[in-house]
Parts: structure tokens; sequence; C-alpha cells
């Protein structure tokens, strides 16, 4: 340890030194009225070798500065869309120097002073284009491992791309979708080696026509250049891996580029605990389709996942396998129209084993504790399907068309042993269901002429679910409630459900451009969702015959329709520096419950506000304000009043008497992105408040609990506030994260007002390394401090977790990556003090320009056999120890196709 650190001391004080040796020029850019020129591309060529040894690119006031070796000659180069490029001689001395220099406007947008010196950075009006080699340092591997090296761009702890703050929502490869909806996938699978460039397209909008007339500031898309040779035919990589107790990797993936067609294919099999593609990003995978109707107002919830199939901890468990294949392709058929999609298949297969200890609030103050042992098994296959198709005869007219169709079989077994006054219940709990989700959708956008423009959108939502749930114990929680036979061995209680959704969107925007700077948007839509809802209980006797549970109370049907019509307005303005664009939607709204003969109907009409203002304070630099009123209605389950199982010690009752909820949001957000010194700055302020919302009211029975849902005066708000600086230097980047949240919320204990409190504060900093021929650390710390308050208790706990990253490339031929992550889980009571850490690391030989590599993978190298976690309600609180893999090692092959 001591001699890496003195390497490490050394590195950094060569480098000090090297800075010494340099001196600076900078200088202001101009054009021919002196006006300052914001990012200008500067680049310093060296007279004698005649390579680029300097660059930047000019800030907002026109500033450009770039390091050189005193007593070297240069030809400085500055260059900018429309304006010639200029060129003059400079030789640098000992001291600082400057050259002010204006440039002239041109009518043809020449680039040849970048043809052979490339830039490491180039902007181009809202597009960010840098060149990847002048990033890396050739330990990485997959378009993540280069996307980190990149200024402004990261990947957040969900795999997600995010450049200055905000999530990637596209990523495309030589222009070509890349599985439409999730850049996990991309991110995780693009060989690093094939990458030229990444350019990120600021303010983005796939609609020609629609540019500028909405608010795109916070839509992000990624384009990947293929490196010369992997854009015109197949490339790829051919992985296999072996190790002791059977552990194995396979991981082949194929790739085909041309002008008029592409094909990616991906495929994964291992035991390894690496999940391509988990439920969770099943659930938030959306195929492309976006929200309908962000700014009107309204949100109808259509339910799923019913069941709660549990997840793993960070793709950690006792045991996990799987099997992962996705094929992704576009075409051109004509030079008008393309068409496109996706098929992706996933299969998992985990053992989880958690041990908990959950405390119980009861009435008078007074606590009962559970010691549970739960142990998993889950069988997951994922499916989903998207075809698209891009029709555009001319540039006036698109008719865009998709179709996305989602499938899943879930299987989950558990095991729990229940200890409650040293009393053990043993319960088997079975949870199944197969899913499906079929969703449809056109748009047609139309410019008649420059003045006016009409867009339409219409969907269909198909959502069919089964799930089915089966309890078996030797004591049933709700003996008094449910006319059971209480004769029998033991309890096998069963549940029978299904679900069935069809919603309807759609909606005419018709813009009218006022001005160079103004529009008026009329929006007229409608939103029709109706849903069914069947549910039955019924005993297993000991005999194996059924025993259904008599009464309206234990069954289920149900028909709930919401129809909201609506019209909308908005003005948006650009005046100097500012953006404004207020304006409001009326809608009309009705909702219809039928149960059991029993009608139920609600009429409302509602005008619900929103305004946006956006404060232009550079080309890089902007202050954001949001304000919404949502109207929010949710799904059919809350309104079913008859009794539904959740689990072994839950029941759930709806009530048919829901009406919606009203959410006020406002948000204040700033980002700076100065290319100038790479300095990326990203804050936000968000508070919410609920008023009439929907509330759980419970009835506490010991452990056990009745559920059901009512509408209460009593408002629910939240105050979140993040933050996030990075600092790139030539071999040096700091990065530092704050986040802080707090929220209240006023629930129901035997229909008597409870209120909680939760207070969370989350901190990151690290610095590391970029050096091009040394090896490359990352240091880092997270803090976080939980605090829960519940009036009569309040639980404070904190993490501490510090991290190391190391890249290193020796030997010539080897590389080594290693990740190191220590947590230390405490409370403030000093009842929980639990530490564990985990080591990863790969080791990997190729010779140069060889196809062939060869590794040792190593997981989990310190053997930690176990996780914790806490979870919180109005009602309980959770802490659990999750069992994970023990360690292992692999030994793999690599190919290159």
């Amino acid at each position: 340890m001591k001699k890496n650190f003195f390497i490490l001391v050394l590195l950094c004080a060569s480098f000090m030194t090297f800075a010494q040796e340099n001196v600076n020029l900078k200088g202001i850019v101009t054009d021919d009225s002196g006006k300052a020129i914001e990012m200008a591309n500067v680049i310093a060529i060296n007279a004698e070798t005649n390579l680029l040894e300097s660059y930047c690119v000019t800030n907002h006031s026109g500033l450009y500065k770039v390091k050189l070796k005193s007593g070297s000659v240069y030809n400085i180069k500055v260059s900018f869309i429309g304006y010639e490029a200029k060129e003059f001689r400079y030789e640098a001395t000992t001291e600082d120097g400057s050259h002010d220099l204006s440039m002239s406007e041109e009518n043809s947008m020449l680039n040849e002073v970048d043809v052979t010196y490339t830039m490491p950075v180039m902007v181009k009006g809202d597009t960010i284009v840098y060149d990847t080699d002048s990033f890396t340092v050739g330990t990485e591997r997959k378009l993540k491992d280069v996307l980190v090296t990149l200024p402004g761009v990261e990947m957040n702890e969900d795999g997600q791309i995010e450049v200055e703050g905000k999530q990637v929502q596209k990523v495309m490869v030589e222009g070509k979708d890349f599985f439409d909806g999730d850049s996990k996938i991309a991110a995780d699978n693009i060989p690093a080696d094939a990458v030229s460039k990444v350019e990120v397209l600021r303010n983005y909008n796939e609609i020609g026509q629609m540019r500028g007339l909405t608010n795109d500031e916070d839509n992000i898309a990624l384009n990947i250049r293929l490196k010369k040779g992997k854009d015109k035919f197949w490339f790829g990589e051919f992985t296999l891996g072996a190790g002791p107790d059977e552990k194995y990797l396979a991981h082949p993936k194929l790739f085909y580029y041309s002008p008029k067609f592409s094909l990616n294919l991906i495929t994964d099999a291992n035991n390894i605990g690496e999940v391509p593609f988990t439920r969770r990003d099943f659930m938030n995978f959306t195929g492309g389709f976006r929200g309908f109707n962000p700014g009107g107002g309204s949100s109808i919830s259509v339910g799923g996942n019913s069941l709660g199939i549990s997840t793993a901890q960070n793709n950690r468990a006792k045991d996990i396998e799987t099997r992962f294949a996705a094929l992704n392709f576009s075409y051109e058929l004509k030079d008008n129209w393309d068409i496109g999609g996706f098929g992706i298949y996933s299969y998992t297969g985990t053992l989880m084993e958690t041990q908990k200890i959950t405390t119980y609030e009861l009435e008078d103050k007074q606590s009962q504790v559970e010691k549970s042992i739960s142990r998993n098994d889950q069988d997951v296959e994922l499916g989903l399907f998207k075809f698209n198709s891009v029709y555009k005869p001319n540039a006036n007219f698109q008719f865009d068309y998709d179709i996305f169709v989602k499938q899943s079989d879930d299987d989950e077994e558990e095991e729990v042993e229940s200890t409650v006054n040293d009393e053990l219940d043993r319960i088997y709990q079975l949870k199944q269901q197969e899913p499906i989700t079929l969703q449809q959708s056109a748009k047609i956008y139309y410019t008649a002429n420059d003045k006016n423009i009409f867009a339409f959108e219409g969907q269909h939502l198909y959502q069919n679910e089964d799930p089915f749930y089966n309890s078996v114990r030797d004591e049933f929680a709700f003996t008094d409630l449910f006319p059971i036979d209480n004769s029998v061995s033991f309890y096998n209680m069963n549940q029978e459900k299904r679900i069935v959704t069809n919603k309807v969107d759609a909606k005419l925007d018709y813009y009218l451009v006022t001005g160079d700077k103004s529009n008026l948007q009329f929006t007229l839509g409608t939103t029709q969702n109706h849903q069914n809802y069947d549910t039955e209980i019924f005993q297993k006797l000991d005999d194996e015959s059924d025993l259904e549970m008599a009464g309206d109370e234990f069954k289920n049907d149900v028909k709930f329709n919401v129809s909201d019509l609506f019209f909308g307005f908005h003005y948006k303005l650009k005046a100097g520096m500012f953006t404004f664009n207020p304006g409001f939607t009326v809608h009309q709204y009705e909702t219809k419950s039928t149960q059991h003969d029993n009608k139920v109907k609600d009429d409302l009409t509602s005008v619900l506000p929103d305004v946006y203002i956006n404060m232009q304070l550079k080309k890089s630099e902007n202050l954001r304000f949001n304000y919404r009123i949502t109207r929010t209605f949710t799904d059919v389950s809350k309104y079913a009043e008859a009794f539904v199982l959740n689990n072994y010690n839950s029941v759930y009752s709806g009530n048919p008497e829901l009406e919606s909820a009203l959410k006020h949001n406002v948000s204040l957000n700033f980002f700076s992105f100065n290319m100038f010194n790479f300095t990326h700055m990203f804050a936000n302020i968000s508070y919410t408040k609920s008023i009439e919302g929907f509330k759980n009211n419970v009835i506490p029975m010991g452990i056990n609990q009745i559920n059901s849902t009512i509408n209460s005066d009593l408002s629910d708000e939240s105050l979140s506030a993040n933050a996030r600086y990075q600092r790139t230097y030539k071999n040096i980047k700091i990065s530092a994260k704050a986040n802080v949240s707090w929220s209240e919320n006023n629930n129901l204990v035997n229909s008597q007002p409870t209120k909680s409190e939760s207070f969370n504060q989350n901190y990151t900093g690290s610095i590391g390394t970029n050096f091009k021929n040394a090896p490359n650390i990352e240091f880092g710390y997270k803090y976080s401090i939980n605090k829960y308050d519940r009036g009569a208790t309040t639980s404070t706990y904190y993490t501490k977790r510090p991290f190391a990253r190391l890249d290193m490339a020796f030997l010539k031929n080897f590389i080594l990556t290693a990740d190191y992550d220590f947590y230390s889980y405490t409370d403030k009571d000093k009842t929980i003090e639990n530490e564990y850490s985990f080591l990863e690391a790969d080791l990997t030989y190729r010779k140069k320009d060889s196809k062939w590599e060869f590794g040792i993978k190593g997981k989990n190298l310190l053997d930690t056999d176990s996780l914790d976690r806490n979870s919180e309600n109005d009602f309980s609180f959770t802490s659990s120890t999750y069992f994970v893999q023990p360690r292992y090692f692999l030994f793999t092959v690599k190919y290159d196709i």
C-alpha cells in the first residue's frame, strides 16, 4: 500500500513539474463588429513536429487560452462555423503572451482546418462532438468506459447515460436507433475500440417541423460514430469464460452497418451475477414511447406489476443465472421511408436469501418485533418487440407508426420462517403471472406553410394481467375476517386476479407562428381509459377440494372508466435572454365505477395552469423555472372494495368513492456547461404539495394489517435539492454531488391521522487521474444520512462508503482494472454497526494487433457474504441482511471478429 501511494505521489509530482514548463497564450476572438464569438475552436500545432499540442474552445466573452511549451514555435488556427478560418504563427517565450483576432463571415462553411488536425472537442450549434481517442487511455472495454472519460458525461447508478445532469433519451449509431428507449444496452455492449466520435445532441427533437416550437432543453440524444472501416461491414466479438464451481460466461456480439441497413445482435449467458437486462429494466423500458401530453396536467394510472416481484440488490444475490438475446435492425426502404425495430428475450433465475427484523408500531406507542428468514427461488422470462416506420415524402409531411409488445412469465416461490414472541410460523408463498402489454402509436406532422403547423398523435394501450397468489402457513392471520375452514392441517389460501386495460389517447396540436420568436399552441384531445378488474379468493382443503369465499366482500367484479376531454392553450415568446411559455388546459373529467350492481359516477371540470420560463445566461448556461398543477387518477385496484390478499400478513380493501388528487409542483434548475475550462455544474430544487391525495389507512392487528385508501384533506409535502460539479483538467478530473430531500406524509392508522417525516442526505466526492502512459486511479467517498421521524420514534442511519478504481496498462500487453467499495452501516443509537466491502478485478492479456485476448475475472474477491438495507413506512421499520454470491474466478478468452 505504501509503495502504491509513493508511485501516485511521484506521478502527481511529475505532472506538476511538467505543468511548470508551460506558458499560456490567451486572447479574444470577435467578429468584424467586435462581438465576442463563443465556442470558436482554437488549436496549437507545433511547427517542428506538425502535431496538435494544445486546444481550447472560447468562452462567452470570446476568450481563449492554450498552454504552450516555452521555446517552441506554433501555428495557431482558429475556426468557427460560418466564419473564415484564421491562422497566425506564435513563438512561445518564458512569459505568458496574448493575441486578439477578429473573424469575417463567409458564405460557405469551410472546415478544412479540422481535416488534418482533429479537435478533441468541437461545438457545432447544439451539437458537441468528442473525439474519443483524445480522452481514452486504452483500458476501456465498452462504450460506458469511453463515456465516463468525456467531460460532462456520466453513468448513473441505474446504468443510464447522463449528460449535463440530464438522462439521455436516445442512443443512435451512425444516425440509426440502437434499441430505442434505453441507453443502458448501448453503454454495456458497444465495443469501445469501435467508437471514433461521440456526438451529444442537445435540445434534441427528431421532428424537424417541431424544432423551436416546443421546449426541448431537457432532450439529450447521443450519436455514436464508428471508426473508419467499422461503418460498412460486420464487426463484433465472441467472449467465453469458465471457472471453478461450474461458473461460466458466453457473450457473442455481432454488428453490421451500411448506409441503408444496420443490424445488431447481442447475446449473453452466465451464472456470475452479470444480468444484462433486469426486471427493473423491463418495467422501465418504454420502447421509445414518451408520456402522452406531458404538459396537459392529467395523470391517469393503469397500474402494473401487481405481484410486486422481488428484485436483486445491485444484481447481487445468492445465485443468479441469466440468458439474454437482443436483435436490433434499421432499413431504408426508400429515400423517404425508414423502418426498424428490435426484439429482446431475457431469462433470469435467481436465488435470494434475506434475514429481516421488522418493528411494527402498535397503538398506545407499543411495538411488536418480527424476525424472519426468507428464501426466494425466482424464474423470470421477459420478452419485448418493437416495429417502427417513419415515412417522410417531403419536408412538410411526416407519418410515424410504432407497435410495441411486452410480455413476461414470472414465477416466484418464497419460504419464510417468521418468529414473533418466540413463536415460529412457517410460510410458503407462490406468485405467478404472465402479463402482456401491447401499445400502438400513430403520429402525423404537417406544415401547411411557414405560419401554420399541425401535429396529431394517437395511441392505444392494451394491458392484460393475470397475477396468481398462493400462501400456505400454519396460522392464518385473518380467521375472523374470512369464512375459512379451521379444521385443516394448514391454511392454503389462493387468489386469482384478472386486470384488463384499454386506454386510448388522441390529441391534435395546432401551432400558429406569430413571429420569428413567438408562437401560439392550441391543443384539443381526449383520453379514454377502461379497466376490468376481477378477483377471487379460495381455500384449498386437505382433500384438495376448493372452498370459495362466498359473499361480495370476497369477490371483485369491477368496471372502471375515466374519460378526459381537454382543450389547451400555450403561448411561447423569446425576448432577449428569456423564453416564456405559459399556458393552461381545461379538462372535463368523468369517472364511473360499477361493482356488484352499485354504480358510482363523478363529473369534474378542472383548469390546470403551467408555466415555463428559461433564462439563457450564456450559450451553455441557463436557469429554468417550471410550475405545474397535475390532477391524478389512480387505477382500478384502488376502487375495488372486496378484500385482496397482498401477502401473508396484509389484506387490502379498495374504496369505490375515491376521487382524484391534485398536485402542485414547482422547480428551479440551473445548468452550466463550460467548454472553455471543462467545468460542468448542475443544480435543481423542487417542491411538491399534494392536496386531497390518496391516503393509506392502516388497521394494525399485531404484525398483520388491513389496508384501504381514502381521500383526505391532509396534504403531503416534499422538498428536494441536488447539485453536481465536475471539472476536468489535462490529467485530473474532480467531481462532487449532493442530494438532499425532505418529505412530510400524513396517513391514517385506525382512521386516525399519523404524520411521518423523512430527511435524507447523500454526498459524493471523487478525484481521478487521466494519464495516457501511466496508471489511472480514482478515489472517492460517499456519505449518506437517512432520518425517519414517525412521531413516537425517530431513527437515523449512516452509510459511509469510500471507493477506489484502478485502470493500469503494464508490460505492453497487460491491462488490470479493479473496483473497490467499502461500506460502513450504522445507526445513531449504535444498535447496528455493520461493515463489509467488495473488490472486483479483471486482468487481460492481448498482443498488439492481435484479435485474441485472454483474461482472469475475479468477483467478490474479499468473499463478503451479505449486505445490509433498511426501509420504513408509517406502520413499520425493517432492517435486512441480504446474502450474496461468494468469491469466484473466471478464465476468459475473447476473439474480435
